[in-house]
C-alpha cells in the first residue's frame, strides 16, 4: 500500500461527511455519492489496504460477515430484487479509489445499476491451473 491518502481515509477520519448505513470495529458502509442506482452502497474496511490481496484475514472476515445483512437491508429499503456485488483491484480492473471497497449495486428493471459485458473464454488447462492455485494458497 502506498502512503497516498484516499477519499476513504478522509471519510474514515470524519474530515469528509458520508451517509452512513453501517459501522462496526472493522467496517464502514455508506451511500455512494455517484450511484449507479438508488441504494448503491460502498462497504470499506477500516484497515488501510489498496487491494484485496493486501487485506488482513480479520478485515476480510469483517466485510464478509456484514455483506449479507447489508444486501438484505438494501433490498428491503429500495425494493430491489436483484443486485451486483463488485470489488475491483487495480486500475486495469477499473479500480478508481485505491482502498479496498465493495459495491452493493441494486439492479432495477428500469436499466439502472451495473452493466456488464461478459466474454467467456475456454478452460484449457483446468487441472494444471487448479493445482497451481491450490499450491499457492498460504
Amino acid at each position: 500500500m502506498n502512503d497516498d491518502r484516499t477519499i476513504f481515509d478522509s471519510i474514515l477520519s470524519g474530515e469528509i461527511p458520508c451517509h452512513r448505513v453501517y459501522e462496526d470495529d472493522h467496517v464502514l458502509a455508506f451511500l455512494d455519492i455517484g450511484p449507479l442506482s438508488r441504494g448503491h452502497v460502498l462497504v470499506i474496511p477500516k484497515e488501510r489496504a489498496a487491494y484485496m490481496h493486501e487485506l488482513s484475514d480479520e478485515s476480510a472476515a469483517g466485510i464478509g460477515r456484514v455483506l449479507p445483512r447489508l444486501c438484505r437491508a438494501v433490498m428491503k429499503a429500495t425494493g430491489c430484487e436483484h443486485y451486483n456485488l463488485l470489488q475491483n483491484n487495480g486500475a486495469p480492473a477499473h479500480q478508481a479509489v485505491f482502498h479496498v471497497h465493495m459495491h452493493i449495486i441494486p439492479k432495477f428493471n428500469d436499466g439502472s445499476g451495473l452493466g456488464l459485458k461478459w466474454s467467456p473464454g475456454q478452460l484449457g488447462d483446468g487441472e494444471t491451473l487448479a493445482s497451481a492455485i491450490a499450491d499457492a494458497i498460504e
